[in-house]
């Protein structure tokens, strides 16, 4: 994988090799954090890359991430994360080749603020929200 600039948003992960579906093809890390930090960071910055973990429990991947925060979204995504014994994955749902942009649904809650989204995709929601 490398990182490299995107049409999506700013920077994306890309595939350097052909990746089977069903793969496990990277883990979001970062920094552990609880929901009273998770909200002042949320808050305190443009560029966030807070990933949900659990009801208390959030994944700060601008501090000691693995390079999966960059991971933009896509209202088709070519991969799916899963929290498995408290780790985040992303596994890939169909063949992806080499070139070709990482990209997850990032699900974003209806009650929150609503953000435009610009994957391009034919199957576009308009939102990175679900509707």
């Amino acid at each position: 994988m490398r990182a490299a600039r995107s049409t999506i948003h700013r920077w994306g992960v890309y595939a350097t090799e052909f990746i089977p579906a069903g793969r496990k093809v990277i883990e979001y890390t970062g920094e552990r954090i609880a929901r009273r930090e998770t909200k002042r960071r949320a808050e305190s910055s443009d560029l966030v890359y807070l990933f949900t973990l659990d009801s208390y429990w959030t994944i700060d991947g601008s501090v000691g991430g693995s390079g999966a925060e960059y991971i933009n979204h896509s209202c088709e995504p070519n991969l799916a994360a899963r929290i498995i014994k408290g780790h985040i994955l992303y596994m890939s749902l169909r063949d992806i080749k080499p070139g070709e942009e990482l990209t997850v649904d990032y699900n974003f809650e209806k009650k929150v603020e609503k953000i435009p989204c610009s994957c391009g995709s034919p199957k576009c929601r308009g939102t990175i929200n679900l509707r």
